[in-house]
């Protein structure tokens, strides 16, 4: 499993780049990003997140 990352409400604030232990979150558009590939859904970016639009 991965993260969720609402693109209509994230605002590209990157908060959730550096927290994420894998390297998994990236910025796309303007817009955060995550690769299923290889996050562990460990819910660190989560309470990051300014306006909630990560989820699990």
């Amino acid at each position: 499993m991965a993260v969720k990352i609402d693109k209509d409400i994230c605002i590209g604030c990157a908060a959730c780049i550096d927290i994420c232990p894998t390297g998994s979150l990236s910025m796309q558009e303007d817009k955060a990003v995550c690769d299923e590939g290889t996050c562990i859904d460990c819910g660190s970016c989560i309470p990051v997140c300014p306006v909630q639009a990560i989820s699990e």
